[in-house]
């Protein structure tokens, strides 16, 4: 009977084409599941995650679980998988769980964070992680715009791929919060779930708001709309990380 283990993993997205397995590509599971193989003897290790990041998108706080046919102390198992992992691989945390466990079933929410640099010069330790927006960005026009998307909304006008959602388009934000530290903007986004871009789909709209573009009571019109369009861009991945997992 094999033993089931949680992991939190924390990750910097940009050398990596996304947390899935891709064949000839280099991602965040497939290195885990290798390393987990190597370790254990067992053929294969299948990792399951929360949920999915993209290529460039990073973690703070991404939670997956595994099975193993023989138990391991979890001390210096985690010990010796940041040994061998590229150091932009961590495993923070690493439990014996419950077999009905499930890191993306029994997820209730998650929180997103999107940096955002508003500047010209960049510092060149943030240039991975954050945004630049060289244009002026209005807040208090974001801050009111992220109130009206904020609540339970068909969000198809907010997904790359609206069509291959298997549970539906309706998604709940339970908060999101805009917040201003000199150059930095970080929006913050709590909800039940995400669909395939969204987050960097809510950002770009944002952006949009901030500069000018459209105003914040637009929001209306995209929902009432249904569908995507160009008026909804999708921001670069490199400013997005996926914060935290509830369950």
């Amino acid at each position: 009977m094999s033993t089931r283990y949680k992991i939190k993993v924390s990750y910097d997205g940009t050398n990596y084409s996304g947390w899935q397995v891709q064949p000839h590509h280099r991602t965040v599971q497939g290195e885990i599941e290798r390393m987990l193989a190597e370790m254990t003897c067992q053929q294969h290790v299948r990792v399951e995650s929360s949920g999915r990041t993209v290529a460039g998108v990073h973690a703070r706080a991404q939670m997956a679980h595994f099975d193993l046919k023989n138990p391991v102390d979890p001390v210096y198992f985690q010990r010796g998988l940041n040994a061998q992992l590229d150091r932009d691989i961590r495993i923070l945390t690493f439990d014996k769980i419950s077999s009905d466990f499930h890191a993306r079933f029994s997820a209730v929410g998650k929180e997103y964070r999107f940096f955002i640099y508003n500047g010209f010069v960049v510092p060149p330790t943030k240039r991975l992680y954050r945004l630049q927006e060289g244009r002026p960005l209005d807040v208090d026009r974001m801050r009111r715009a992220a109130e009206l998307l904020a609540g339970e909304h068909d969000f198809a006008p907010f997904s790359a791929n609206p069509k291959r959602e298997l549970n539906g388009t309706v998604r709940t934000i339970h908060s999101f919060q805009v917040r201003k530290h000199g150059a930095d903007i970080t929006l913050e986004v709590q909800g039940n779930g995400f669909l395939y871009k969204m987050v960097r789909s809510l950002a770009g709209f944002l952006i949009e708001v901030g500069v000018g573009r459209r105003e914040p009571e637009f929001v209306h019109d995209v929902f009432a709309h249904g569908k995507r369009t160009a008026v909804v861009p999708t921001a670069p991945p490199q400013g997005l990380f996926l914060w935290k997992v509830f369950y």
